[in-house]
């Protein structure tokens, strides 16, 4: 039973959760663009706390997206070949990850409070924020706790396993979940917990993401002129 699970949970799981992603998004930018936003409170209550908690929680998973994304993708051939072992490499995510994980946590725990407890905020929530914004909290939170269970093997064998998985996963390997069956119970609640965010992520207001201003760089000035 153990056995199926894994499998169902990081074999097709991550499967099933990067289709309902990227099929879901599509969807929405065709189908309820009128919904392809950001939905800001700030209207609703701008204190400079607001502003400082929103920019701390950006900055943060966005570095930690960034820092998962080539953290487990990059083969160790490319790092060992440059001389960092794979201890030394799993230190400075550590490292990293403590730093912009801190920095997310400081801003995330500001929005959760103000989400769930500002009257006015909450009034104009739906079902569908609140459930992100703690989703998010929680999977930051399991992140955060893998540090302590990574500072028991400082030798980056476990890292190599989650590597190896994630790899296995977006090249097709079968049999890819097999790296993790023997991991700790928290690096697969965090990576759980992931899944089902990217499940959510078309269902709720962080499809704004795909929405890069690029062509605002190239655009040309409005010009305004003065009555």
């Amino acid at each position: 039973m153990e056995t199926y699970i894994n499998q169902l949970i990081f074999g097709v799981g991550p499967y099933l959760a990067g289709t309902v992603f990227l099929l879901g998004s599509f969807l929405r930018y065709e189908r309820g663009q009128y919904t392809w936003r950001a939905m800001s409170s700030q209207s609703l209550d701008n204190p400079p706390a607001f502003r400082w908690a929103s920019i701390a929680f950006h900055v943060g998973i966005l570095l930690l997206f960034f820092g998962h994304l080539f953290g487990l993708l990059t083969p160790t051939v490319v790092y060992t070949s440059l001389g960092m072992s794979p201890g030394a490499k799993q230190i400075m995510a550590m490292v990293a990850g403590g730093l912009f994980g801190l920095l997310c946590f400081a801003g995330l725990s500001y929005l959760v409070y103000r989400r769930l407890f500002n009257a006015r905020v909450r009034a104009n929530s739906s079902p569908m924020d609140t459930f992100i914004i703690c989703l998010i909290y929680l999977q930051l939170i399991t992140g955060l706790c893998t540090l302590f269970v990574s500072m028991d093997h400082l030798d980056g064998a476990v890292m190599l396993e989650l590597a190896h998985w994630a790899q296995g996963i977006v090249t097709f390997q079968a049999g890819a979940w097999q790296y993790i069956v023997d991991v700790h119970w928290i690096y697969k609640t965090h990576i759980f917990l992931g899944l089902l965010m990217f499940t959510a992520f078309p269902f709720s207001r962080l499809v704004h993401i795909w929405s890069w201003p690029v062509e605002y760089v190239a655009r040309r000035y409005q010009i305004v002129r003065p009555q």
